[in-house]
């Protein structure tokens, strides 16, 4: 972190608190991101992009304001951004009902450098985007690859009017690849993306990503001649890949404080089980959590945006809805601690309840045993397309590719599946979670307004429920 930076932070503390805020938080961050995009060998572009600023929180008259500034450089953009927020907070205040007030932090101090095993470079993400964009490139009747590694280092220094100083130290890397197959006038795509939280070794590792495009490209050439579903409603064992977005569109999403409250109703949605703490929302094979600690995991972190220290919160057990996802605001309004989820995209944004790593636990079955038990149904693999009501109650996501199971065997390949569902309905039919429990890379989920683009993990172990199944044409 840039000395002038930090040393702006504090300033801005000291301001702040000096112009009457009864609580004030600043946030300073740098980050230097590279990136290439590969496709059908020919390199599109690289791209590096250096961004720095600072993102000023505060409370006056009861009322939140925020502020920030790009790449500061003088007391004065502080005093300026500070006088314009102390201002709006006064100016909104006359029409404010409602009070409330922040659930008790202790005061941090610490410096967190998280781990790296190969430092991110450029050239290596070339080569391995590359060698990727030759795999799919050269497996049969496929017309198109996209190939675009990227990686972010990142520094974060939060400090607060209670004495907090928290610096966050860390790298991303990350591949998103999409092979496309086209065949008599049909067209299938099928898409991936490998990486976490760390240095190179997060795609690396045992050839991750080559043989992901290798699975991919296969995959999407396989698909030109697979069948389409018909409608039905039958037994489904759904993949950890597909569990991911399952996991995070109707049980991450819903479990926000803010949606639970229907802070968010206007333009994001609320939460079904709104006041239903305590209550049975599933089969008791269902646990769902949400741990900040996974190290590796795009939703790996310490201390949120608030300065908060993170652990694992159990969301739901053994079918009974326990927790959700807190502020330092909402905390105080269900009388429960904060649970570390406060974060923003960056600087620029003031934070928001937003999963970390949110997850369906593990279950004992052996994932072949799973499907021998299934007369008539499907073997759904695969994130792809969400479409969720307001509440998350009713839901549809579809597959990247799915197979039938008859039998207890796993017979024909199907394309364009969708699965769709009423969420407790879902939840209770679970009767099975597989020991193959996986945790993959989020890099787009968007919630807020203005809208907050924001990476995590969400995973699960392959599970097995009831679901109607439909071919999308």
């Amino acid at each position: 972190m840039d000395t002038q930076l930090e040393e702006l932070t504090d300033y801005a503390i000291k301001y702040a608190s000096d112009s009457g805020a009864q609580y004030c938080d600043v946030r300073s961050e740098e980050q230097e991101r590279e990136s290439v995009l590969i496709e059908n060998g020919e390199t599109e572009y690289v791209r590096t992009i250096n961004d720095s600023g600072i993102g000023i929180r505060l409370i006056k008259d009861g009322t939140w304001s925020f502020s920030s500034i790009t790449n500061p450089k003088s007391k004065e953009q502080i005093k300026k951004a500070i006088d314009e927020a102390v201002k709006n907070s006064v100016h909104y205040a006359k029409n404010r009902k409602e009070q409330f007030s922040l659930y008790p932090n202790p005061s941090i101090k610490k410096k967190i450098d998280y781990k790296v095993l190969q430092k991110p470079n450029l050239d290596e993400l070339i080569k391995i985007g590359t060698m990727c964009d030759k795999i799919i490139s050269d497996t049969p009747k496929i017309i198109k690859s996209v190939i675009n590694p990227w990686y972010t280092n990142n520094s974060k220094y939060f400090v607060n009017s209670e004495g907090s100083k928290i610096l966050q130290s860390f790298s991303d890397v990350v591949i998103d690849m999409i092979a496309t197959a086209h065949e008599y006038g049909i067209t299938q795509s099928v898409n991936i993306t490998e990486g976490g939280r760390g240095g190179m070794e997060q795609i690396i590792n045992k050839d991750k990503a080559q043989n992901s495009a290798q699975k991919i490209a296969k995959k999407a050439s396989e698909l030109l001649s697979a069948k389409p579903a018909k409608e039905e409603k039958a037994t489904v064992v759904m993949n950890p890949d597909f569990v991911s977005l399952l996991t995070h569109e109707i049980l991450g999403h819903p479990s926000e404080a803010d949606r639970v409250l229907g802070k968010e109703m206007a333009w994001a949605g609320g939460a079904w089980w709104k006041g239903m703490i305590g209550e049975k929302i599933g089969s008791e094979k269902l646990n769902v959590f949400d741990d900040p600690t996974i190290e590796e995991s795009l939703g790996w972190y310490n201390f949120d945006d608030e300065g908060v220290e993170t652990k694992k919160t159990t969301l739901v057990e053994e079918g009974v809805l326990k927790n959700h996802m807190q502020n330092r605001e909402t905390g105080q309004i269900f009388n429960v601690a904060p649970t570390g989820n406060m974060r923003a995209t960056n600087y620029r944004f003031m934070p928001l309840i937003r999963m970390a790593c949110t997850c369906v636990g593990n279950g004992d079955w052996k994932v072949d045993e799973m499907i021998k038990e299934v007369k008539n149904g499907y073997l759904i693999s695969n994130m792809k397309i969400p479409s969720i009501d307001m509440k998350r109650y009713n839901w549809s996501i579809s597959c990247q590719y799915a197979q039938k199971i008859e039998n207890g065997e796993v017979t024909d390949l199907l394309r364009d599946v969708i699965v769709m569902g009423i969420a407790p309905e879902f939840f209770q039919s679970i009767d099975a979670c597989g020991n193959d429990f996986t945790i993959r890379p989020i890099t787009n989920c968007g919630k807020g307004d203005p809208m907050q683009s924001m990476i995590m993990g969400n995973g699960g172990p392959s599970i097995r429920g009831t679901a109607t199944v439909k071919s999308v044409n």
